[in-house]
């Protein structure tokens, strides 16, 4: 897994096709990365199905709860996400 950090948001790209060693990379990097908004870019080649997608939805809520933010579209539709949420934290939402 290779991290970028960037001025708001740690960016995870994944390189790996098979979606449990995806996971075990991403909870390692998640716990390294607790109090940061997280991208994750996945590979395109990466195995999953669209029922796998659930898994982080739950990682997304979790980072919602401690006020950061995890999102796992492309990368300028994560960038406006992030900027999105933090405005809303900022109104108190």
């Amino acid at each position: 897994m290779n991290i970028e950090k960037k001025e708001n948001y740690t960016l995870l790209t994944t390189e790996s096709t098979v979606l449990s060693e995806t996971l075990k990379n991403l909870s390692v990097e998640l716990q390294k990365h607790a109090v940061e908004n997280i991208i994750l870019h996945i590979s395109d080649n990466l195995n999953i199905k669209a029922s796998d997608f659930s898994v982080f939805l739950n990682i997304a809520s979790d980072k919602k709860a401690s006020e950061t933010s995890f999102v796992v579209p492309t990368l300028q539709e994560a960038e406006d996400i992030l900027e999105m949420e933090n405005i809303e934290r900022e109104l108190g939402f």
